[in-house]
This record gives structure tokens, C-alpha cells and sequence, in this order.
């Protein structure tokens, strides 16, 4: 049954067309628990966004937790490896406080992983779900991508400690030049070394252009390295049609623990944050025993809920009014009616101006009447 996009609110209806995207290239539904034993999220409690856990006592004693994050517990549980790769998807809720909200938040996620040897196709295949993924939610949107090999390899040539390259990190996230010039200075870095994270740091634009201007802040193999997968990309992806919306942007990183190579967030006009993220992250699979790669990406549906009340220009196309004699088989039958035809109603004794409408019905004796219309 095909239900009428009408009767769905934004999120559920990208639910859909998602689940249907991802199952379209192979991917598999992968269902889990909503909680795990605590003890799973502490010890790989630097991979999570949040270091902050909800907890609560099973009827054992154990201490549980409710789920903070999906990847960690598909990776615990993949058979994926390098042999036979596993495409999976989700449909999940997580509870952890979002940056900048100061408590705890369930946070809705339709997300993929793909976990087995991480070649260039399947690095390609999950950046243009990704960008797929987008152009569901809005065609107004932007993808900002990065590469943590050559955010790691200028910062491994300053020779410091990992608390420094994480302090360092943190200023390039921010685009803080500030940040990063006081910090390069508390860590006697060389003059022509702040110039060049900065540069990087700063450095934002189209694929084509940046990419140039990349090349000039290479120091070694592994930066030239993670250049040469990004040029693939774009060069693969301007063939086939979706490059237009793909920005470089080097303040695109995450903690070194997590995120190994490309890396990517996706951002629709109308909403001031990411509304995807994800990247390859070859170190918690390994970390986990596992013998693999993997890559993914998920999208944060609770920030569509503020994104639909800023796009929903009206509540329903017809307010339709009736008085208190009118004819209830004749009122529902016109009602029937109005739907059928792919209208939503909304029927009221009167209109108390708190309903947004296309039009303004009314049911007299003689039969539907419009009395006003805001097209």
C-alpha cells in the first residue's frame, strides 16, 4: 500500500524513501537492542560524540545503558570482514546529549554501514548514498568533505604529544585561527608550520579549486595520499553527474581514535547544523577484534521536526466549517469526498484562526461553499 505523502510527516516519509534507497544497492535491515551493558560503551567510551551515558540497573544488576550510538553495536555484532562484506542499514533511536544542548536528547538516526575491504567503489558507492540521501530530505543542500590522513599528516609533521594534536584538532574544527596561532606558539611550532594549518584550517570552496590550492600544503606521502583519494572521488563523481554540491572543507575532522580516512557531513538550507556525518573508521572495527574496514554515514532525523514546522506553509488544504443542524451523512460524504481527491480536511464548528489553510470551506444547507482562499 502506498500511503499518501499527505498523511506523513517529513521524517516518516524519508524513512521510507530511505529504507528503499539503501535496500535498492544490497543493503539489509539490521536490528538491534535499544540498551547494552555499560561496561561495552566505557571501554570504547572515545569513540562516542558524547562521553555522557544513561544508565539504569537490569533486573540482575547489571548496569545497562541505553543506546548512545549505533555503530559500535553493529560492528560488535557484524560477521563482515575483508573475504565477504556486509552492507547493513537502521532505523534506530539514540539517547545522548547533542552538542549544545546541555541534557540528554533521543535523537532518531537512519544510517548504513558497510564493513568488509573498504576499495574505492565502495568508498564511492557510500558518498553518493550519501549525497542521495540528501536530495530526499531537500534538493537545497550542500556535502562538505575531508580526509583525516591529510589533517594528520600536516599535524604529525609538528611532532607533538596526542593531548597537543587533539587541542590542535579542536582549533581546525572550529575554523579558530585564533585558537590554533595561540596554541602553535604555547607549543613552539615554526612560523611557516602555522601558516600552513591555518591555511588549511581556512581553506573552503569547490572541489575543483580547492583541490589546487591542497596540493600547495603537502609535506608527505600520506597527505599526497589522501589528496589523490579525494581527487578520485570528485573526478568519479563529476562523471557522474554529483559534484556540483561537494565542497572541500579541512575543519571536517573528529577525534583521531575514530575517523581514519575521508570523512564527510551533509548540511540542508533551513537547518544550522549537520543533518548527516560519516566517514571511514578502520580504527573501532579493528579495535573491536574485527578484520575488516568499514565506512558509513547517518542522517539526524529529529533536526527535520524543526526543519518541516519552518517549510509547512499550511496545516491543511481545506478548513471546513458546519453549523450545528448540518447534516452529518451529507458533511462526511463531502469530506470523503475532498480526500479522495487527494485534499486533507480539516473539519471544525468554527474557525478559531489557529489553523493554517489553503482554503476556507464552509457546509450550508445548499451544499459546499469556499468563503475564502490564501493561495
Amino acid at each position: 500500500m502506498t500511503l499518501p505523502k499527505m498523511l506523513l510527516k517529513k521524517e516518516e516519509e524519508v524513512i521510507f524513501r530511505l529504507r528503499a534507497l539503501f535496500e535498492q544497492f544490497g543493503y539489509k535491515k539490521f536490528k538491534m537492542s535499544k540498551f547494552e551493558e555499560y561496561d561495552f560503551y566505557a571501554e570504547n567510551r572515545s569513540f562516542l560524540s558524547s562521553e555522557n551515558i544513561l544508565t539504569f540497573s537490569g533486573l540482575d544488576g547489571k548496569l545497562l545503558a541505553l543506546k548512545p550510538d549505533v555503530t559500535l553495536s553493529i560492528v560488535k555484532n557484524t560477521k563482515g570482514n575483508y573475504e565477504n562484506p556486509e552492507r547493513v542499514y537502521y532505523n534506530e533511536n539514540v539517547y545522548r546529549v547533542r552538542k549544545g544542548a546541555g541534557e540528554f536528547k533521543e535523537i532518531m538516526q537512519v544510517g548504513l554501514e558497510y564493513i568488509g575491504e573498504v576499495d574505492r567503489y565502495a568508498t564511492l558507492e557510500v558518498i553518493r548514498l550519501a549525497q542521495k540521501s540528501l536530495e530526499i530530505v531537500s534538493d537545497d543542500y550542500i556535502m562538505d568533505i575531508s580526509h583525516m590522513g591529510f589533517v594528520m599528516g600536516l599535524i604529525e609533521e609538528l611532532g607533538l604529544s596526542n593531548s597537543q594534536n587533539e587541542a590542535l584538532l579542536k582549533g581546525i574544527s572550529e575554523k579558530n585561527t585564533h585558537s590554533i596561532q595561540t596554541l602553535c606558539k604555547q607549543y613552539d611550532v615554526k612560523k611557516e608550520m602555522i601558516g600552513a594549518l591555518v591555511s588549511m584550517a581556512s581553506l573552503y570552496g569547490s572541489m575543483e579549486e580547492s583541490l589546487q590550492k591542497a596540493k600547495l600544503l603537502c609535506l608527505n606521502e600520506k597527505m599526497e595520499q589522501a589528496l589523490e583519494e579525494l581527487e578520485v572521488v570528485f573526478s568519479v563523481l563529476k562523471a557522474n553527474g554529483g559534484s556540483e554540491k561537494l565542497k572541500l572543507d579541512f575543519s571536517v575532522v573528529n577525534g583521531m581514535d575514530y575517523y581514519t580516512g575521508i570523512i564527510f557531513q551533509g548540511f540542508i538550507n533551513g537547518v544550522p547544523s549537520s543533518i548527516l556525518s560519516g566517514g571511514r573508521y578502520d580504527n573501532l572495527v579493528r579495535k573491536l577484534g574485527k578484520n575488516s574496514d568499514a565506512i558509513g554515514f547517518a542522517v539526524y532525523l529529529d533536526l527535520l521536526e524543526r526543519y518541516e514546522s519552518q517549510q509547512k506553509e499550511y496545516d491543511t488544504d481545506i478548513l471546513l466549517l458546519y453549523e450545528e443542524n448540518t447534516d452529518t451523512a451529507a458533511l462526511l460524504k463531502a469530506v470523503e469526498m475532498l480526500t479522495d481527491n487527494g485534499q486533507s480536511v480539516m473539519v471544525q464548528r468554527q474557525n478559531n484562526q489557529t489553523v493554517k489553510y489553503r482554503q476556507l470551506w464552509s457546509m450550508k444547507e445548499r451544499g459546499l461553499e469556499i468563503i475564502a482562499e490564501n493561495d
